[in-house]
């Protein structure tokens, strides 16, 4: 299945500017016009302020403001814009640990660097297709952070929020 990616608003959240022109070359071959670079989390949250991108893709690691605090500042600040935005995180940093504090952090989509087209067209696919429901639990506020649905039943059940659009 083909895919038009053209009307997608796209930001890039890297302080390597070789990442961000390989990042945005990708985007480009795959249609995507719209792209806004950043270098920290700081700068993504004043942009957001003008530009609201449809999908924001943050690295792990940068400073002052890495990707785990810029994910934690979308999902729970009330000067978001947009708790739901899916956010997809590119790492170095691929031990387990890492990947469950990004998903608990709220990421929504998670590649592993160096990233390839193949793996970004997938993680884009992903959040446009199967979009995963919001949920509250506790402290968490993000996409549910299971992959398969398994019913549960008990007093720790999560609240979904099917408010997702792309």
């Amino acid at each position: 299945m083909s895919y038009d990616f053209s009307k997608l608003r796209i930001c890039i959240v890297d302080d390597s500017s070789h990442m961000r022109l390989l990042v945005r070359r990708i985007l480009g071959s795959f249609g995507v016009q719209d792209v806004t670079e950043v270098s920290d989390g700081n700068a993504a949250v004043q942009e957001m302020k003008t530009t609201m991108p449809d999908i924001l893709i943050t690295d792990f690691a940068m400073e002052p403001v890495n990707g785990i605090d810029l994910t934690l500042h979308i999902r729970k600040s009330d000067q978001s814009g947009n708790p739901y935005l899916p956010i997809v995180m590119m790492t170095g940093y691929t031990e387990m640990h890492r990947v469950i504090e990004a998903r608990d952090a709220g990421v929504t989509e998670i590649i592993a660097k160096p990233v390839s087209a193949m793996a970004l067209y997938s993680r884009l696919v992903a959040v446009i297709d199967r979009a995963r429901p919001f949920v509250r639990a506790g402290e968490f506020f993000g996409p549910d952070r299971r992959r398969r649905q398994i019913a549960f039943r008990g007093a720790d059940r999560r609240n979904s929020h099917d408010e997702i659009e792309i």
